[in-house]
């Protein structure tokens, strides 16, 4: 774990209350495990209970679950993981996501399907000629129970053959707990389908 985890490296914490999440740094290494200073009070962040852990390295996004063996104030020794995994290279993890959904810009509806999502946008295709300029409300249905409403801004349209127009853009979100219940869906879907 010492190859992959360094002192001062940025970590994100998810705990099961995803709404708990936490960022924090590495301030200590060991063969044991590490020792992680949050950003914030460590709510929702039990002794003994497994979180997710996401952070950035050469190698692509690395991913973990592990647990807090001990906590003190917003310092947490953080048990070494069995094991871990790296996430596709690009910053977030992309999944299909396909679904016929509308997109709003004030009074004004455009009907879309998605292609897949990520926590950074989304791609599309559409038969309208939506205005590259604009900014879109949209919600994605993640299950019965959860969804996630963000700002779509797109980035880059293609007109095919077929006269339909592909999207591709990348979201804002009003509160990071959107964003964070995104990286998390994103995530275990990715990992579901490859262990499919």
């Amino acid at each position: 774990m010492r190859e992959l985890i360094e002192k001062d490296q940025r970590i994100t914490m998810v705990p099961a209350d995803f709404k708990c999440a936490n960022k924090g740094v590495v301030t200590e290494v060991d063969p044991t495990g590490f020792t992680l200073e949050l950003d914030y009070e460590p709510d929702g962040v039990l002794k003994n209970n497994y979180c997710e852990f996401y952070t950035d390295t050469k190698h692509g996004t690395l991913y973990f679950e592990s647990y807090a063996k001990d906590i003190n104030g917003k310092s947490l020794k953080i048990a070494s993981p069995s094991r871990h995994k790296f996430l596709q290279r690009r910053k977030y993890t992309r999944i299909k996501f396909m679904f016929d959904l509308k997109m709003t810009d004030g009074d004004k509806v455009h009907n879309i399907s998605t292609l897949d999502i990520s926590a950074g946008g989304m791609k599309f295709k559409t038969s309208e000629n939506v205005d590259i300029e604009g900014r879109y409300k949209i919600t994605l249905p993640l299950s019965e129970q959860l969804s996630v409403t963000c700002t779509y801004l797109p980035i880059r349209i293609e007109r095919g053959d077929d006269g339909n127009y592909t999207h591709s853009g990348r979201f804002e979100f009003a509160e990071n707990r959107d964003k964070m219940t995104l990286i998390q869906y994103c995530t275990k879907r990715s990992i579901e389908i490859n262990n499919k």
